[in-house]
């Protein structure tokens, strides 16, 4: 995909069109990494936050206990 760098207020960027947004995940207000490799390659990866085992476990716990008549007839 070709896109080509546009003058955006005072600084230089590039417009993520709809289709570019949904294949890469993003939406408006996501923070992403920017890296500049050797050869001038730059990288962009977004920052996904990573939940703790400690609120896996929390938001189980309640999971459980508002379904837990369904679970009960679901075993």
């Amino acid at each position: 995909m070709v896109k080509t760098l546009t003058k955006i207020g005072n600084s230089q960027g590039i417009m993520f069109d709809a289709p570019l947004m949904d294949m890469a995940r993003l939406k408006v207000g996501d923070q992403v990494n920017v890296q500049v490799h050797e050869g001038g390659t730059v990288t962009l990866t977004p920052l996904r936050p990573t939940l703790s085992s400690r609120d896996v476990t929390r938001v189980i716990k309640a999971t459980m206990k508002d379904y837990s008549r369904t679970m009960k007839k679901l075993a």
